[in-house]
């Protein structure tokens, strides 16, 4: 019981716990003090201390695992081990994590895309910012670390918060984003009020995989209290919906049926049927919220067929029951080509 009791509230800040702030606190108090807690660096030294205590002890993945400064702040990211010629592909993560839970998807797609998963300033292994970020602050840290790697255009691939912070890099750079993946979108008045969110955060925490603990615990107890309260504010405050359907790329929405945290699918279909959109809206039975790291087969494969404007069918070499389905396609999304 324990042990599903911690997998619940672990799991569940990938979709944005800012509830679990009294939980994150007292386990900091409980733990020893094996997960550093970043520090901005204030000068080479410090940057060189900090960079090598918070490097993974073993590699995560087949990615590269690198640094670099954005605003002052050391900034951790894989990277692509040989970047192929190919599109630029960023993968943005949820609240309170990492780019870790991101690595299943991202990995898949490193030897066709040019792929790029950092940990945003204030998260995971990178230092934080004198003062927490909201949405927009993260989409303008996004267009600097691109800024810092010389890309200048880029598609991006977010999860839960990853995508209100991609909506607003398109508001702010919109000739930067080449596409947009938003998966499993989070924020705005389905989230809210709080009472209403702590109950989609416990549905959600008892749907993911149990694996999951290991990867969201020490991210979000890195995350603190302090920040949890301002990022939850500004991310229940985003109407993300309505964004994503004013986007003008074409844009990829990746929805789980068993999301608590968002309408379903069909509800969706709906509102994007009002709308003369770009958007494609695609359905994954057997997903909860955190797509990229419990269905990465599906929805790497949905990503290669959304890149190439292919239809959208189900991956056959997927394991499990998941099924993965088209929902609806904007009139002005590029159609779907055919071998004909």
């Amino acid at each position: 019981m324990r042990t599903r009791v911690l997998i619940t509230i672990a799991v569940a800040v990938v979709a944005a716990g800012a509830a679990l702030a009294v939980w994150a606190g007292l386990r900091r108090r409980s733990m020893p003090p094996s997960i550093p807690s970043p520090v901005p660096p204030t000068d080479d030294a410090a940057s060189a201390r900090h960079r090598e205590r918070m490097q993974p002890k073993k590699p995560q993945s087949s990615l590269a695992e690198r640094w670099t400064t954005v605003d002052g702040i050391d900034v951790f990211y894989r990277e692509s081990q040989n970047p192929p010629d190919a599109p630029v592909m960023m993968h943005v993560h949820g609240f309170g994590l990492s780019g870790r839970y991101l690595l299943p998807t991202a990995e898949r797609l490193g030897d066709e895309f040019h792929t790029l998963v950092p940990d945003l300033p204030g998260f995971g292994r990178s230092g934080k910012a004198p003062n927490a970020l909201d949405v927009p602050d993260l989409a303008h840290a996004a267009a600097r670390f691109l800024d810092e790697r010389g890309i200048d255009k880029v598609t991006l691939v977010g999860n839960s918060m990853g995508c209100p912070v991609i909506c607003e890099f398109a508001y702010h750079y919109p000739e930067r984003l080449e596409r947009a993946i938003l998966v499993s979108p989070a924020g705005g008045l389905h989230n809210q009020p709080l009472a209403r969110a702590v109950g989609q955060l416990s549905r959600d925490g008892t749907r993911e995989p149990a694996r999951m603990i290991g990867v969201a615990t020490p991210d979000y107890l890195r995350f603190g209290v302090p920040s949890t309260f301002k990022m939850f504010r500004s991310l229940t405050q985003y109407p993300s919906l309505e964004r994503l359907l004013e986007l003008h790329i074409p844009t990829l929405v990746v929805l789980g049926d068993r999301d608590p945290l968002l309408p379903p699918p069909h509800r969706v279909r709906e509102v994007a049927e009002e709308t003369d959109s770009h958007v494609l809206v695609v359905g994954i039975d057997g997903a909860a919220h955190a797509i990229n790291y419990s269905h990465p087969g599906e929805l790497s494969n949905v990503i290669r067929q959304f890149m190439a404007d292919r239809p959208i069918t189900d991956d056959p070499d997927s394991p499990g029951d998941a099924r993965v389905y088209e929902v609806h396609r904007g009139v002005h999304h590029p159609p779907a080509k055919t071998d004909a």
